[in-house]
Parts: structure tokens; C-alpha cells; sequence
């Protein structure tokens, strides 16, 4: 299992909004097959496992190892326990169940009609763990929500700014940035609140790895980013949500809330999406807002030597780092919201 989980990371960006689960076949105790989950609309781990077999007449002596549940409904690839029991495998272990209603034991039961010997929550946590996203989606109805954000040793995260005039004070290190870049490719979505926007005037794009653009969420609720931003530059879907009229220029959607319960309703309508990741990256207070609300998963938090003296505070998250380490001159700390 810890094999599965292994590959399971190999699959991980690219599977979205799909689970990413790893598979192995082994016949009297040798791994005779292998993989993980094709890019979202491919195949599904157990059918690369099982086509990676040179010898498909050892199947039906053989244990085939899967991360998470096998599917038993047909979406893009038909059910995955249907193959399984096709080529009568002996023994099916699984790390963990599906949470998708349309899934959840049902690939179980259906395994075990069959007659196939039936293994499960074989290191469960870590096949949770793994697939962290997909079960907030599906649990918790939302997507996984990161917040990230850089602080100075004094717990400033910027100048006092009141213009595009004025520049952003300058916190983390080059190694932080492109950290910061690789992760942006790993969600799939990045959010920022308006201020943010009209300061800054960030692309939230991937620059500086190689890696597939977020689509970049912003908040306008009293209707004043003007379409100039570089976040409305069509290099990347953007998603703004207004108090105006909904409607749609290009890769641009305006999507007009009430406002009345905000980070609720933009997580509600990117659930509808089928958006599993949500990475925060500013301001302070949508960064409060988030963990006011309680509706964050992950926090990562880089804090360097540099001393501002003076300016935006911080957000308070009130919780203790389950790791901390070093990136280029800052430390990263990292959290959990269990």
C-alpha cells in the first residue's frame, strides 16, 4: 500500500478533479503491475495497473492493491469493480473507502458478490491524507482551502499603502517565490480580495516552474477593479465575484453574489465547479475572513529576519505549526485545521 501511495503523487495535479490513486498487482508476493491515475477523462489506476501486465493469465491468482475504493459507476471510464471482477482477481486490498455517494462501499459490495476476497483500511489515514482534496470536496462540500502568506519578524505582512504608487515591501527570499510558483501549479484555483488586486496588480499566473495556471478568484464586491488588471488578461480563467450583474468577456466570469454570507457562497458556487483546491494568497483581511469562518485546511506561513517596524499586521490564526523549515533566508511554518 505504501507502493500505491507512492504513485498515487505521481498523478496528483493532473487527475483534478478526479482522485489520484496508485495500484499494484502482485502475484505469490512479486509486483508483476503498476500505476496511478491518468490525466482527468483517462484511464483510472487499477486499468493501468492491470495493462501494464505482461501476463494477464496471472490475474485471477493475483492481489491487486488500490489506494482508494474502486469506482462502480460509469462517468468518463467505465466502472473500474467491474474490471476487477472481469478478470477474477483473488484478493482486492484497499487503503480507503470512497466518500462519493455515488461510490461509497458500493465498489465494496459489489467486489464482494462477486466472490473476490475483500481487504480494507489498509493505512487508511495516509490514503486520506493523500487525497486531501477530494474528501474536503466531498465531505465538507467545498473545496481545500490553503492560505499562504509571508510575514516579516515583527509580524508585519506589508507597508501602509494607499496607492499603486507605493511598492510592496519586499519579505521572502527568491527560493520562497519559486516555491511559492510550484504551488500555485499544484491547486486549482488561487484567490486574492480587492484591495489586493488594486495594489498589487499580481497575474497569479505560474512563472517560475513549469506547471498549469490556477483559475484566479477575486472578490469585487463594491464593483471598482477595473478590466485593466492583469488578473482580467485572459491568460488564465478568472472568476469575480460582484455585487453587478453576472456575465462573461473572454476567460473573465463576473458572478454576481449577495454577499450576505460571502466566503459561503464563492465556496458553495466553486464546489458547483467541481474546483477541489482553493490557495489563498491575500489579503489580511480575506485571510481573517477564512479563518474566522473556520473554512481552512492549510496554512503556510513564511516569516523572515527583515523587521518593518510598522504597517499591516498579520492575520492570527491561533494554532501550532505541525512542521517548520527553511527556505533560502525564511522559515516556513507549516498548519493543520483538524
Amino acid at each position: 500500500m505504501q507502493r500505491c501511495l507512492e504513485l498515487a503523487k505521481m498523478g496528483l495535479i493532473n487527475a483534478m478533479p478526479n482522485p489520484s490513486v496508485g495500484s499494484v498487482i502482485t502475484h505469490k508476493d512479486k509486483i508483476i503491475g503498476e500505476g496511478y491515475t491518468s490525466p482527468f477523462g483517462g484511464n483510472h489506476a487499477e486499468v493501468n495497473a492491470i495493462n501494464s501486465v505482461k501476463n494477464k493469465e496471472l490475474l485471477s491468482e493475483s492481489t491487486i492493491y488500490v489506494s482508494l475504493e474502486p469506482c462502480s459507476h460509469f462517468g468518463k471510464t467505465p466502472p473500474c469493480s467491474d474490471l476487477l471482477i472481469q478478470h477474477n482477481f483473488k484478493q482486492v486490498v484497499i487503503g480507503c473507502v470512497d466518500p462519493n455517494p455515488l461510490v461509497n462501499l458500493n465498489g465494496v459490495q459489489k467486489l464482494k458478490d462477486s466472490g473476490i476476497e475483500i481487504i480494507t483500511n489498509v493505512l487508511e489515514k495516509e490514503c486520506r491524507a493523500s487525497n486531501k482534496r477530494f474528501f474536503a470536496f466531498q465531505e465538507q462540500k467545498r473545496p481545500y482551502v490553503i492560505l499562504k502568506w509571508a510575514q516579516s519578524s515583527d509580524g508585519f505582512i506589508d507597508s501602509i499603502r494607499v496607492s499603486t504608487d507605493q511598492n510592496a515591501a519586499k519579505i521572502t527570499s527568491q527560493q520562497s517565490n519559486t516555491l511559492v510558483h510550484k504551488w500555485r501549479s499544484e491547486e486549482m484555483a488561487i484567490m486574492i480580495g480587492t484591495n489586493t488586486a488594486l495594489l498589487d496588480n499580481p497575474s497569479l499566473t505560474v512563472r517560475h516552474v513549469d506547471g498549469t495556471n490556477p483559475t484566479r478568484i477575486v472578490i469585487d464586491k463594491e464593483n471598482k477593479l477595473p478590466k485593466s488588471l492583469a488578473i482580467f488578461n485572459n491568460s488564465a480563467p478568472t472568476i469575480c465575484y460582484t455585487t453587478n450583474h453576472s456575465h462573461q468577456e473572454n476567460d473573465n466570469e463576473w458572478v454576481r453574489i449577495d454577499f450576505k454570507n460571502s466566503l459561503k457562497e464563492i465556496l458553495d458556487d466553486l464546489h458547483k465547479r467541481n474546483i477541489l483546491s482553493l490557495f489563498v494568497e491575500g489579503g489580511q483581511q480575506l485571510h481573517q475572513s477564512f479563518i474566522e469562518a473556520n473554512l481552512w485546511d492549510e496554512a503556510r506561513i513564511f516569516t523572515n529576519s527583515t523587521s518593518l517596524k510598522d504597517g499591516v499586521k498579520a492575520p492570527t490564526l491561533g494554532a501550532e505549526p505541525i512542521s517548520e523549515t527553511t527556505v533560502g533566508t525564511d522559515s516556513l511554518s507549516m498548519y493543520k485545521n483538524d
